[in-house]
């Protein structure tokens, strides 16, 4: 998490959004400095930030899920900058993430499975992450799709005139073409299920091929159930497991 009292913003860091580049872009020219963990949410700094704080400009990230869930797989086959296998990086993950890293991390690693087999066996549930916390109520919200545009426009929103391009880093090695090409007929269908109710939320769509965009009512259901459990775990449970 990045925050400036000289210019009154708050940039909160959503993992694989472009977070990486932009908090260094942030810190590097735009007076940006690191506080509570990179990865701490909105709710984290409402607990301790003075009231003039509060109002300062928040923006944050957003991503397809679909290009999400084909990064984080190429994360755990090319096993990006040794964080699944640098003691060093791997003891600063929070348990629940270690576990489940450790477990992807190694189905992928020994089985040499291919997306598809690695979507089928850890992508089971609707779909989202803690954007669900707050994003709702930022000031910009940048889309990973366009992030140079929506940076320079967040840095203009905030009064800052952009001094250059945001740069590219952390970028995942190992992808080729678009990541539609990842998901096969056989896997389409659990893809609408499980990435659907997040996509209508944020505005995305599936490819035209696809099929039929709605979201069955019974999906959404599902989506809105999950999330009541995961956002007492992302307010109150987090930080300790």
């Amino acid at each position: 998490m990045i925050i400036s009292h000289t210019y009154r913003y708050l940039f909160v860091e959503l993992p694989r959004t472009g977070s990486t580049a932009i908090s260094r872009e942030l810190r590097a020219h735009y007076d940006g400095k690191p506080i509570l963990s990179k990865h701490a949410t909105y709710c984290d700094f409402l607990k301790s930030a003075s009231a003039e704080e509060k109002k300062y400009l928040v923006f944050a990230g957003i991503r397809n899920p679909l290009d999400d869930a084909v990064s984080h797989y190429f994360k755990y086959k090319t096993d990006h900058r040794q964080q699944f296998t640098d003691p060093r990086k791997v003891g600063k993950k929070r348990m629940s993430i270690y576990y489940f890293d450790k477990l992807a991390f190694h189905f992928v690693r020994q089985r040499s499975a291919d997306f598809p087999t690695f979507f089928k066996t850890f992508y089971k549930i609707p779909y989202n992450n803690w954007s669900q916390l707050s994003h709702k109520q930022f000031d910009f919200i940048l889309r990973f799709e366009s992030i140079q545009d929506d940076f320079a426009s967040a840095l203009e929103l905030i009064g800052i005139q952009p001094i250059r391009p945001l740069p590219i880093v952390n970028r995942t090695s190992g992808k080729a073409g678009d990541f539609w090409s990842y998901y096969t007929p056989e896997i389409i269908p659990r893809a609408r299920r499980i990435f659907g109710p997040f996509m209508k939320q944020w505005g995305y769509q599936f490819p035209p091929e696809w099929g039929p965009t709605e979201v069955p009512w019974w999906n959404q259901l599902e989506f809105d159930v999950f999330n009541v459990f995961r956002s007492i775990y992302w307010k109150h449970l987090k930080a300790y497991l």
